[in-house]
């Protein structure tokens, strides 16, 4: 029984980051949209309409936004500082492993290192309300459909599949960040990145990062 519903959890836990990753995708191209007249990539892995930092944003609203206790005004304050060190992190881990960041908001009054601002700050809390409204109760009616076999089939597909994507995005923006250091490649797997995924492929499909690499 214990074992199931830890299954169950997980289960949950991977869906609530798909949801946030594929809206957060959607976010971001219309607000490229809206900013350039035109759409611009906003792909946070080289497969699928996934934006991770939303996924892990929303993963932070699902264990801590239903324990808020006192109305849509202390979820918009807890989320809006919550969000924040989100998408902070998210920029650090970023400009540590890859060398680039995604955003900069260096523009914007009271920001924090550019990685984030009060005005994106206030975003994630206005998400947070939208989340406890909207979302909670849909990912509460997974309950009834995470217990049947296909789905969960279907889900350990969709694992390896995203295990694979991550793993492959990581070490290719890892070698493009050895290319800028103008580091040679040393093994088939270098190699292999530097064909199939070369500066340009990059570019392409990252078209919103910023080297910031020394």
């Amino acid at each position: 029984m214990k074992k199931e519903k830890y299954i169950n959890q997980s289960i949950k836990i991977f869906w609530v980051f798909i949801i946030g990753s594929i809206i957060g995708y959607i976010v971001e191209m219309i607000v490229g949209f809206v900013q350039n007249g035109y759409f611009v990539s906003r792909q946070g892995l080289l497969f699928g309409p996934f934006a991770q930092v939303y996924g892990l944003g929303i993963l932070a609203y699902y264990f801590i936004v239903p324990k808020i206790k006192g109305g849509y005004i202390k979820i918009f304050f807890v989320t809006m500082i919550l969000g924040g060190i989100v998408e902070y992190l998210c920029s650090y881990f970023q400009e540590l492993l890859f060398g680039t960041i995604s955003w900069d908001y260096s523009h914007l009054w009271f920001n924090i290192n550019g990685r984030t601002s009060l005005l994106h700050c206030t975003y994630w809390g206005i998400g947070g309300i939208l989340f406890m409204k909207f979302i909670i109760p849909f990912i509460n009616k997974m309950d009834k459909i995470i217990k049947n076999t296909y789905f969960r089939t279907a889900t350990a597909l969709f694992i390896i599949f995203m295990l694979f994507n991550i793993s492959v995005s990581s070490m290719a923006a890892m070698r493009q960040d050895e290319r800028n250091r103008e580091i040679a490649a040393s093994s088939n797997i270098d190699m292999f990145f530097d064909k199939y995924y070369s500066d340009e492929v990059m570019n392409t499909i990252y078209e919103n990062k910023i080297e910031v690499r020394k």
